[in-house]
């Protein structure tokens, strides 16, 4: 089926997309904070801008849109119908360089973690894996 937009609309709608405090992130970043986490957010210092950095911690957590950055196996991920060459070429560039900015945090001593959006429906679940990730909220 073809785009029900045009492609000037198409083109506006897509580059509306905000690339930071998404909903995703900011629901994150509420359930960290009401577990007694504090954290810096977007740094800028840091390869990859990571959405969350525990700086005593030296961990970073990325909240990653599925279709943005590719998410396996993910329906949310799935391609569109019109210009996958185009789509397939942008999501593997990205998840390209979410793997080198988390290989160049490795070498600064930084651990990462990623959320993926589709994990968000139900927040325990992904949360529990956060704070062991994290460790307990009460050092830092």
């Amino acid at each position: 089926m073809a785009d029900v937009f045009t492609r000037e609309k198409r083109s506006r709608i897509m580059s509306s997309i905000k690339g930071r405090n998404t909903k995703p992130e900011i629901i994150v970043r509420r359930s960290l904070h009401a577990a007694g986490y504090r954290f810096r957010v977007h740094a800028k210092n840091l390869p990859g801008k990571p959405d969350i950095y525990f700086s005593r911690r030296r961990k970073a957590v990325f909240v990653n849109g599925c279709f943005w950055h590719g998410h396996e196996d993910c329906r949310r991920a799935a391609l569109p119908k019109t210009n996958r060459k185009f789509w397939r070429q942008k999501i593997d560039a990205t998840k390209d360089r979410d793997v080198r900015k988390r290989a160049e945090l490795a070498k600064l001593g930084i651990r990462a973690f990623v959320v993926w959006e589709c994990e968000l429906k139900s927040n325990d679940p992904v949360m529990r894996k956060l704070t062991d990730f994290l460790g307990s909220a009460k050092h830092g």
